[in-house]
């Protein structure tokens, strides 16, 4: 009897372990990352009789976690793939909104203010007109520092998720060395801690939604490592992250691991998870539209005020400039990061625009081999742009930019990272204040003489010395050059001769050069070269002793007599000339941006519809993989689920089965102790 009911309490115990073990995966149905447990039972062994053996009951072998590595491994990829993917796409979907919304893009900015410049072209002399200009000037500045100031504020906002996030992964990594601490010593003495290892897994999902990881079992330790290889969790050991102000990059910050009393910069090699995807974004779309929306507003500057400088005002002076100078001392210091294991006391790089239209999107490292040469590379790429010397004169362009030192001597190994065109948009600032010193006007005029009797028609002329606004010394000894050297007149010489000839005369009707000659009845186009003097009436002689020129073009058509004159003169005070303000309106169609590349250059409002098209491509892209990412990772989780999660319906039946398992049980017992009375009975 004894035996039977021993077979009947162990079939009691099975039973109420299995109620115990599906009643707790009921429980934990709705933790994350819980395994659904089993039990396993074995016959307790069989005792012998005569020639047979005869069972003894059951026992419970163990509480098995249902669980498979590969089915894991891949949810743990998806999650990491997910996270990288929203991340990027949460980012970039705010910089596509920024830039193509008519209310805060470029793209309406720009066409007003060309609208209001043609405006002002048909009506140079409107005072309405010109303050229209500068009122739709200041909107597109402001548009333009809107965005900057956007882009700043995401890349703050990015630094501080990283330093949060880098945070959690830090804790979260302490979490799993401690659980390996836990389960080795639990593993030791009573076997596999099912609940502590489900929450390993969980504790390595959720690290791999911050960041992308691999894991190791070594001896039922998990190791982890970042994408490089790089140990993050070494059994109970844990190698921190810590997030430090970039050494190439002030504005933003870098990733490193702390490894064998040192730290390693990881920033460059660290994906997946939603850091992967906030560094893949800050590399990949932010810097190059920050350097984009910069290079337009750069040129935009440029060449508005280089337009302006070759023009007359309406109070009769050279033209000023609507926007900020883009070689100021602050704008050229700011364009050059020292780095910061520069020798001590080493200065630093003042970087000067001299061609906005060659200007790129790239940053640039500088490397001094000594304390005079460097090299340049393109970042991010690293394609070597050259070796040069500062000790060269003038210094060599490169990408429309020079370099300058600034401050104490630079010593081999010195390094900066130059950035052309990151703040452009920032700086870019409207800083005239009178609109009637906006030059429409050309600034050369022509006029017929008084006593003219052919048919003689004279183009106006074209300036075609150019007034370089990057060099304020010459701009002025032009200016100055165009205000005493002027006015000539070109008188033309007996029609009867072939060719006719036509001399150009100063104010005193004294000879300038020798004789010119053109044909009459056709289109003839003079290129004339004015003798520059000073306010002294001298020449302005160049370096070799030969006097100065002023290049002046214009065409001659028609039949001038003999004695025809025609006076070139500077443009006055309120003329309504428009030459320059119709030369003005072509850079909103002109190829100034990009202008070295192997497209030949884009218009202003090109170059802005390619940056708008380009995150747009990549917003889609960016939309599309996070589709396809969470489908993945859907997947995953359901395939994981399949096999790991609970089933309440399965759950429910295992308590039906087990509930039945118990009563049969019991039904032993009492069979055993009814024959047990039965015995007694008969004594």
């Amino acid at each position: 009897m004894a035996s039977l009911i021993s077979i009947g309490m162990s079939g009691l115990g099975a039973a109420q372990s299995g109620l115990h073990t599906t009643g707790n995966n009921i429980a934990n149905a709705d933790v994350a990352g819980y395994s659904r447990q089993q039990n396993v039972q074995t016959t307790t062994g069989s005792i012998r009789y005569g020639q047979v053996y005869i069972g003894s009951g059951t026992t419970l072998a163990d509480v098995r976690r249902v669980y498979n590595a590969f089915l894991d491994n891949q949810l743990q990829a998806s999650t990491s793939l997910n996270s990288d993917a929203a991340a990027y796409l949460k980012q970039i979907t705010s910089v596509d909104n920024l830039l193509s919304d008519a209310n805060t893009g470029v793209t309406g900015a720009l066409k007003s203010f060309f609208s209001a410049l043609q405006g002002l072209s048909a009506k140079p002399n409107d005072d309405a007109s010109r303050q229209l200009l500068l009122t739709n000037a200041e909107s597109l500045a402001n548009r333009f520092n809107t965005i900057s100031a956007q882009f700043k504020e995401q890349n703050s906002n990015i630094n501080g998720n990283l330093k949060s996030m880098t945070e959690q992964v830090n804790n979260l990594a302490k979490t799993v060395a401690s659980l390996n601490e836990q389960i080795a010593k639990v593993a030791a003495i009573n076997g596999q801690p099912n609940d502590l290892m489900d929450q390993r897994d969980e504790t390595i999902r959720q690290l791999n939604e911050l960041v992308g990881v691999q894991t190791t079992n070594r001896n039922g330790n998990i190791d982890v490592t970042l994408a490089n290889g790089q140990s993050l969790v070494l059994g109970t050991s844990v190698n921190a992250l810590s997030v430090v102000t970039s050494t190439t990059d002030p504005s933003q910050v870098s990733i490193k691991l702390g490894y064998n009393n040192s730290t390693v910069d990881v920033t460059n090699s660290l994906t997946g998870g939603e850091i992967g995807g906030l560094l893949r974004y800050r590399k990949d779309t932010l810097i190059p539209a920050q350097n984009e929306i910069g290079r337009l507003a750069l040129v935009m500057a440029d060449k508005v005020n280089s337009q302006l400088a070759q023009g007359i005002d309406k109070n009769g002076e050279f033209g000023a400039a609507l926007f900020n100078d883009i070689n100021s001392a602050l704008s050229m210091a700011g364009r050059s990061l020292a780095m910061s294991g520069n020798s001590a006391g080493s200065g630093n790089l003042d970087v000067v625009i001299k061609d906005t239209s060659l200007l790129s999107t790239s940053d640039y490292q500088v490397t001094f081999t000594s304390a005079t040469s460097y090299t340049v590379r393109k970042l991010p790429d690293n394609t070597s742009m050259g070796s040069f010397d500062l000790n060269t004169t003038p210094q060599p362009v490169i990408d429309g930019f020079s370099l300058n030192l600034r401050g104490g001597a630079l010593s081999a190994g010195d390094s900066f990272k130059i950035t052309p065109t990151r703040n452009g948009a920032a700086n870019l600032d409207v800083v005239m204040t009178d609109s009637k010193k906006l030059a429409m006007a050309a600034p050369l005029s022509a006029t017929a003489g008084g006593s003219n009797t052919g048919t003689g028609v004279i183009s106006q002329p074209v300036l075609k010395s150019v007034l370089d606004i990057a060099d304020p010394a010459q701009r002025l000894e032009l200016q100055n050059g165009i205000k005493h050297s002027t006015p000539v007149r070109l008188v033309f010489g007996d029609e009867n001769v072939t060719p006719q000839t036509y001399q150009m005369v100063n104010a005193k009707g004294d000879p300038i050069g020798a004789p010119g000659t053109f044909i009459p009845g056709q289109g003839n186009t003079l290129q004339l070269n004015i003798p520059m003097v000073d306010a002294s009436g001298a020449p302005v002689l160049d370096g070799s002793g030969v006097q100065k020129t002023i290049a002046v073009q214009m065409d001659v058509s028609g039949a001038p007599k003999k004695g025809d004159s025609y006076s070139i003169a500077l443009t006055g005070a309120s003329s309504s000339d428009n030459r320059n303000g119709l030369s003005l309106l072509e850079l909103q169609n002109k190829q100034t941006v990009d202008v070295g590349s192997a497209t030949k250059g884009v218009s202003l409002t090109d170059a802005y519809g390619k940056l708008v098209e380009s995150v747009g491509a990549k917003t889609q892209q960016a939309k599309m993989d996070s589709s396809a990412t969470g489908a993945i990772l859907t997947q995953a989780k359901a395939s994981r689920d399949s096999l790991s999660g609970v089933q309440l319906d399965e759950e429910a039946g295992n308590l039906v089965k087990y509930q039945q398992y118990y009563t049969a049980s019991s039904q032993i017992i009492k069979a055993a102790q009814e024959v047990f009375n039965t015995l007694i009975s008969a004594l």
